[in-house]
């Protein structure tokens, strides 16, 4: 397993190796001891999968707040999207700043993003899917959302002008400036 250090301290890009022959291929996207060996010692209970019917979808920015909050382990299963990840924790040095990176079926990354992090995405493909693994379980009481396009981040998401879909939730998000992060860095 390839892994890459990001701008954001704890956030990680991971690629498996993949076993190929005229079948296809065979990958190890996650062994919790050989991760817990590299310093990522993570206990995965939950795993979500979704859907995106048409490219220029936007889902996010996500997060679940303590004493729930999610670690989380993504990849795409089919298709093509950009992956965002924002740094929340109050004290951060990154706090505020972003980091996104392509996730595709083809290129078989992964981000492992820890908890105090926003998440979301957009499709680059119809049909995208997206399948993560998480640390805790869904708490409805503990979700919650930051807008997506809030210039204070300033994420770029490569949307060239076209208007993203988007949820009622995530189209009424509020902007970071209103946001009182439960999260905080731990250096």
């Amino acid at each position: 397993m390839k892994i890459e250090q990001t701008p954001l301290p704890g956030v990680v890009v991971l690629t498996p190796a993949r076993f190929g022959d005229s079948r296809g291929f065979f990958s190890e996207s996650w062994n919790r001891r050989r991760m817990a060996e590299a310093g990522f010692d993570i206990d995965f209970v939950q795993d979500n999968h979704s859907l995106s019917a048409r490219a220029g979808t936007v889902r996010g920015l996500h997060y679940q707040s303590p004493p729930h909050a999610q670690a989380k382990l993504v990849r795409c299963g089919r298709g093509r999207l950009f992956d965002v990840v924002v740094d929340v924790r109050r004290g951060s040095p990154a706090f505020g700043r972003w980091f996104g990176v392509e996730l595709s079926a083809a290129n078989g990354r992964q981000v492992l993003i820890p908890e105090g992090f926003l998440h979301g995405f957009v499709t680059r493909e119809p049909d995208t899917e997206i399948v993560y693994k998480c640390s805790d379980y869904y708490a409805p009481e503990c979700d919650g959302a930051v807008r997506f396009d809030d210039p204070d981040i300033g994420i770029d998401w490569g949307l060239e002008g076209a208007a993203p879909i988007l949820s009622d939730k995530d189209a009424a998000a509020p902007a970071l400036a209103g946001f009182d992060t439960p999260f905080e860095w731990r250096g």
